[in-house]
């Protein structure tokens, strides 16, 4: 099972410097936090933003674009409630619900054990089932009539718009339908930063395929999910493929795998890969009404496809890029921190700094970084000393800076500082596009 969450004031000590380092940095930060926050909601910035449009990029790229057998979508946040009556969320989307009754916190129930809590020999109130799914009204009467709620998952979007988007394809199984987007779930005990929220990313895919053939491509997706972890520059030995065992699949499902990572706080699940057999279509299709079957020409059968789930988080895939890249280190005898992202997911690519704010250095600084921007992720940065700026670039996880120095009128050149190797090599201007494409490909 997945590893509980650790209360705040025991989350271990690089969870705390990753937080601090994000807010410094402009990675994430509490959502309205000069009112004093508000638990599970976060805020990302500047650099935030574009780590985690890196990551949508990245996924987007692999699930459908280079493939020939995947469509998108993008559905409606809310959705008619009869879909999440249909769906079984609106009576089990549930979680345990304790109470304290020394401190009055709540608690989800199977995360009581081995926390300061129950260890401190609090009382706890008997499990109470607590729903999950955030209400609100549509139209001007808040009544039971105009009841709706925010979507806990993207997946029925999906379901939902199954037909529209097989008649409008042309889409034949084995297909699948991804989605990129924002759920809801009114957590109980949010918490460890951004591992667990109230407001998420989901990056979903729901493949559709014969029924015979469903756990054939579990096994495929499940493989090709850990692949693109892999691919991403995420340490192997910190990867693995959990199996669920049949105490832990819903009633639905044949099979269905996590791949998780090994976080500061314990091994817990990255993204989950789920055979959910035909349960989603035929429930829509038995309270709908509508025919969410398929009928095979060459086979001359009718039946409703089958479904395999790989369901990732943004914000989850966010926080272990920037845990595996986090590291502490001793150069020249000063501590360094470095963000080692893969050169494909780095906020910045390449960082050009003058060395001092003097002309003519600044001049052409400025036109370097404007020549570069077509090509790179990149950023100017001229204020405080050179060293600072290295690492500052190093806390962001930029791999490269390009350094205009007071030759660099002179000679016509620059020279490109390595994040990794902290090497400093002297490359002309005329060539610094092409020797950065070399080191960044």
């Amino acid at each position: 099972m997945a590893t509980a969450r650790l209360p705040e004031r025991e989350m271990p000590a690089i969870m705390e410097k990753l937080v601090s380092l994000a807010k410094r940095r402009g990675f994430f930060f509490q959502s309205s936090e000069i009112y004093g926050g508000l638990q599970g909601f976060w805020d990302f910035g500047p650099l935030g933003v574009t780590l985690r449009n890196n990551i949508k990029r990245a996924w987007w790229r692999s699930m459908v674009e280079l493939r020939d057998d995947v469509v998108g979508l993008d559905a409606s946040i809310i959705m008619n409630p009869k879909t999440w009556v249909a769906s079984g969320h609106v009576q089990n989307f549930t979680d345990p619900l304790v109470e304290c009754k020394k401190c009055h916190q709540r608690f989800r129930a199977d995360q009581v054990s081995g926390t300061r809590h129950a260890e401190d020999g609090g009382e706890f109130t008997e499990p109470r089932q607590f729903h999950l799914m955030f209400k609100t009204f549509v139209g001007p009467v808040e009544d039971s009539s105009a009841q709706a709620y925010l979507r806990p998952e993207t997946a029925q979007g999906i379901f939902v718009d199954f037909a529209n988007v097989l008649s409008s394809t042309r889409m034949r199984p084995p297909f699948g339908i991804a989605q990129i987007g924002k759920a809801f779930r009114n957590e109980i005990t949010p918490g460890n930063s951004i591992f667990r929220l109230r407001e998420f990313e989901q990056m979903e895919l729901e493949y559709f395929v014969p029924p015979a053939d469903e756990m054939k491509w579990l096994d495929y997706w499940k493989e090709q999910r850990l692949g693109w972890y892999l691919d991403l520059g995420i340490r192997p030995e910190k990867l693995r493929l959990r199996q669920h065992g049949k105490e832990e699949l819903a009633h639905y499902a044949k099979g269905a795998f996590d791949v998780e990572y090994e976080f500061p706080f314990g091994w817990s699940e990255l993204e989950g890969i789920a055979a959910r057999g035909d349960y989603d279509l035929t429930a829509h299709q038995r309270a709908s009404g509508r025919d969410l079957s398929y009928f095979d020409d060459v086979h001359r059968e009718r039946y409703v496809p089958h479904v395999v789930e790989p369901s990732a988080g943004v914000d989850r895939s966010m926080l272990t890029l920037m845990i595996d890249a986090y590291h502490e280190e001793e150069v020249r005898g000063e501590q360094r921190v470095v963000l080692r992202f893969s050169h494909r997911m780095a906020p910045i690519q390449v960082a050009v700094l003058p060395l001092s704010r003097k002309e003519p250095l600044t001049r052409i600084a400025s036109k370097v970084e404007h020549e570069l921007r077509p090509y790179f992720r990149t950023e100017y940065d001229d204020s405080q000393s050179i060293g600072k700026r290295y690492r500052r670039q190093d806390e962001i996880g930029t791999p490269y800076a390009v350094t205009i120095d007071f030759e660099t009128e002179t000679d016509q050149a620059a020279t490109i500082r390595s994040r990794d190797e902290m090497t400093q090599v002297r490359v002309p201007l005329a060539g610094l596009r092409e020797a950065l494409q070399e080191r960044l490909h």
